[in-house]
C-alpha cells in the first residue's frame, strides 16, 4: 500500500506513536484499510511523516499486540480483520448534551475559594509521605483517630478514646458497617428522612419501619435492631430534637435493647447558638454515632467517622479486617493535614456565614408564599411547606430556568408532607437569586 492519510499533531500532549496507532485503528474500523492490505514499511512511513522510525515501530507493535495488524516475517505488516460486525446503517448523529441543571440540594456544601491554598498544601504533603507497605489498619490511621477523638469531644461533647473511633467512607458506609455488626431485626428510620439511609438499610436486607419525625419521644422501638435519627438537625425538616424527646428516646432504646444510630451530618452549621451536643454524649453505650466530612470538606472526599459501643466496634473492626475494608490511605493522610492545619475550621466558619446570609435571603423571598418547616434555620438548606401543586409548579419553573430543587414529598414514605427543599451551598449568590426568582414565578403562576 502507498500513502496512508495520517496527520500528526506535534503540539498535542498525546505521544506521536499513540496518535499514529489511533489513526491506523480508525482506518481499519472505517474500512479504509481492509483485511490483508499491506501497510508501508516503518522506514517509509517514518520518512513520509517526518518522525523517528521508532515512533512507527512502536505504533505497529502496539497494534499487532491488540490484533489490528499482523506481521509476516519477510513480507511486511498487514491489516487484520477486526472481527467486528459490518453495518451499512449510517452512524448515529451526535447531539450535544444539554447542560445539567444547577443543584440547589441538601448535600452540596459551599467551599470558600480563598481557602484553596490549604487544600493544595494538604495534598502536597500526601505526595511526599511514605505510604504503608501493607493493607491499612481498618480502624483508620492512628493520627487521624486521635484528631477526630479530640474534635468530637470539643465540638460535640462526646468524649471518646481514639481506640473507639473508626474512620469510615462517609455516613452511609458507617451505617452499613453498623448494620452488618447488628443482630437480625428491622431498622427504624425517620419519616420523612434521609433517603440514602433507607436505601442502605434495604440493601443490607433489613426491613425498614417508618418512625414519625415529628414525635421522636413517642417512637415504638420494640422489635427494632436499630433506629436511625438526625437529632441535631432533622433531615429534611430541620428541627432540633428537644431535650425531653432525647431522654424519652434513650429510655425507650434502653428498654427495648435497640441501638440508636445518630447521624450528625451538619451539626456545625448553627446560625444562632453553638452546636447542640450530640445525643451520644448522653448515653454513649446506647448510641452509634456517625459523622462526616461531606458537608464541610465535600462529598467526594468520602471520609467519615464512627463511634459506637465497644462490642459493636469490635465486630465492625473484625469484619473490616477480614475484607481489607479501609478508607484509602491518601485520603486519610490529607484529612489529617486539613484538620491539623486549621483548613476544616476555616471552611466551616466561612460556610456558616454564607449559609446564614443566604437562608435569610431565601426566607425574605419565599415567606409570602410558603411556611418554613422550622423557625430556626440551620444547615445548608431550608425547607418550605406548601401544597403539592404549588411545589410542583415552582420546581418545574426552576428547572426550566436551569436549576433543580427537590420536593419534600420525595423524602416522605408514610408522612404526607409537601413542599420544597432549597439548598444554598452549591450555588453562587447570582445563581441563588436567579433560582429564587424562578421559584416565585412558578408560585405566582396560576
Amino acid at each position: 500500500m502507498g500513502t496512508l492519510p495520517i496527520a500528526l499533531d506535534r503540539s498535542s500532549g498525546t505521544p506521536l506513536s499513540a496518535q499514529l496507532s489511533a489513526q491506523i485503528r480508525d482506518r481499519i474500523l472505517e474500512e479504509t484499510l481492509r483485511e490483508g492490505d499491506r501497510l508501508p514499511s516503518t522506514r517509509a512511513l517514518s520518512t513520509e511523516l517526518g518522525t523517528a522510525r521508532s515512533v512507527v515501530e512502536q505504533a505497529y507493535s502496539q497494534l499487532v499486540a491488540e490484533g489490528w495488524l499482523v506481521g509476516r516475517h519477510g513480507s511486511g505488516t498487514f491489516a487484520a480483520s477486526p472481527g467486528l460486525p459490518r453495518s451499512t446503517a449510517p452512524a448515529p448523529t451526535r447531539r450535544s448534551a444539554a447542560p445539567a441543571p444547577v443543584l440547589l440540594d441538601a448535600g452540596t456544601p459551599f467551599i470558600d475559594p480563598r481557602h484553596a491554598a490549604g487544600w493544595r498544601r494538604a495534598w502536597r504533603e500526601v505526595s511526599t509521605a511514605t505510604p504503608p507497605r501493607g493493607y491499612d489498619d481498618p480502624r483508620g490511621i492512628p493520627e487521624l483517630r486521635r484528631l477526630l477523638a479530640d474534635r468530637i469531644a470539643h465540638t460535640r461533647g462526646l468524649r471518646c478514646d481514639p481506640e473507639q473511633v473508626v474512620v469510615t467512607g462517609g455516613t452511609t458506609d458507617g451505617l452499613r458497617q453498623l448494620l452488618g455488626a447488628l443482630p437480625p431485626g428491622a431498622i427504624g428510620v425517620e419519616d420523612p428522612g434521609y433517603r440514602s439511609a433507607v436505601a442502605t438499610a434495604q440493601l443490607a436486607g433489613r426491613r425498614v419501619r417508618d418512625l414519625p419525625a415529628a414525635d421522636p419521644g413517642g417512637w415504638d422501638l420494640s422489635g427494632l435492631a436499630a433506629a436511625y435519627t438526625t437529632p441535631a438537625h432533622q433531615h429534611p425538616l430541620g428541627h432540633v430534637m428537644a431535650a425531653s424527646q432525647r431522654l424519652d428516646l434513650l429510655e425507650q432504646a434502653r428498654r427495648s435493647g435497640t441501638l440508636i444510630i445518630e447521624d450528625d451530618y451538619d451539626s456545625e452549621f448553627r446560625y444562632d447558638v453553638a452546636p447542640i451536643p450530640a445525643l451520644a454524649s448522653l448515653a454513649p453505650e446506647q448510641v452509634g454515632y456517625l459523622g462526616t466530612a461531606a458537608k464541610s470538606v465535600g462529598p467526594s472526599m468520602r471520609v467519615g467517622w464512627l463511634v459506637a459501643p465497644a462490642d459493636l466496634t469490635d465486630r465492625v473492626n473484625a469484619r473490616r479486617l477480614a475484607t481489607h475494608d479501609a478508607v484509602p490511605w491518601p485520603v486519610q493522610r490529607a484529612f489529617v493535614a486539613l484538620i491539623r492545619d486549621g483548613y476544616l475550621d476555616r471552611v466551616i466558619r466561612s460556610a456558616r456565614r454564607v449559609y446564614a446570609e443566604r437562608a435569610h435571603q431565601v426566607s425574605e423571598i419565599l415567606s409570602p408564599y410558603a411556611t418554613p418547616s422550622t423557625p430556626w434555620p440551620a444547615g445548608m438548606y431550608t425547607t418550605w411547606l406548601l401544597p403539592h401543586e404549588d411545589a410542583l409548579r415552582a420546581r418545574d419553573a426552576a428547572l426550566a430556568a436551569g436549576y433543580r430543587v427537590n420536593l419534600l414529598a420525595d423524602y416522605c414514605r408514610s408522612a404526607e408532607l409537601t413542599g420544597l427543599l432549597v439548598g444554598v451551598g452549591g450555588v453562587t449568590d447570582a445563581q441563588l437569586g436567579e433560582a429564587l426568582a424562578a421559584l416565585v414565578a412558578g408560585l405566582t403562576r396560576r
